[in-house]
């Protein structure tokens, strides 16, 4: 025998040699699948997280909303009692100092309470903005999460048919469910 012989493999040593290589491939979806269910759970926290901020954020503008409304109810209430004493001026002209007084004192108090309930309900409105954003920003969580499931779902029937073609969508499902997560991430 020379030193540079050959090496024959017998039919256990081929089958072995090519189990490997599908346990390498194997290993390779597992590993992949447990990153990207990690992915999807951070995914899904913060989908949850914002979609709590919204909640908040709107609770919020309704309580300005509310607010708002009071300050114009006290508006309202006001004007009446302006209203009241320009008829008490025509009705009493021997108090017409008196409720040409009240006249003056209610426009200024009117014009306090305009300016409140209009701070108000701007930020009401401020504070619907911000739900809103926050909304959006949930849908983008929650589609990425989506998205990322659907690749674990795809990385699984790789795993029990072994084609290629699943394993490639899989890949590209997931990149998806990261872009989508990039996209909320940027508030996008």
């Amino acid at each position: 025998m020379s030193e540079e012989g050959f090496e024959v493999h017998g039919p256990h040593d081929h089958a072995l040699e090519h189990a490997g290589h599908g346990a390498s491939s194997t290993n390779q979806i597992a590993m992949f699948t447990a990153i990207i269910a990690t992915v999807g759970a951070l995914f899904g926290y913060m989908g949850g997280a914002t979609q709590a901020n919204a909640g908040l954020y709107k609770n919020n503008a309704a309580i300005k909303k509310t607010e708002a409304a009071n300050q114009w109810n006290f508006y309202q209430s006001k004007s009446t009692k302006q209203n009241l004493s320009e008829i008490a001026l025509v009705v009493a002209p021997s108090k017409s100092a008196f409720y040409l007084a009240e006249v003056e004192r209610y426009k200024a108090e009117k014009s306090e309470i305009k300016k409140n309930a209009e701070e108000l309900e701007a930020q009401s409105t401020e504070w619907d903005k911000r739900s809103d954003e926050e909304m959006h920003q949930h849908h983008r969580w929650a589609q990425a999460t989506t998205v990322l499931q659907i690749s674990i779902a795809l990385a699984a029937i790789a795993l029990l048919t072994r084609k290629e073609w699943l394993k490639r969508g899989m890949y590209g499902v997931s990149l998806l469910g990261l872009m989508l997560g990039g996209l909320a991430a940027l508030h996008i």
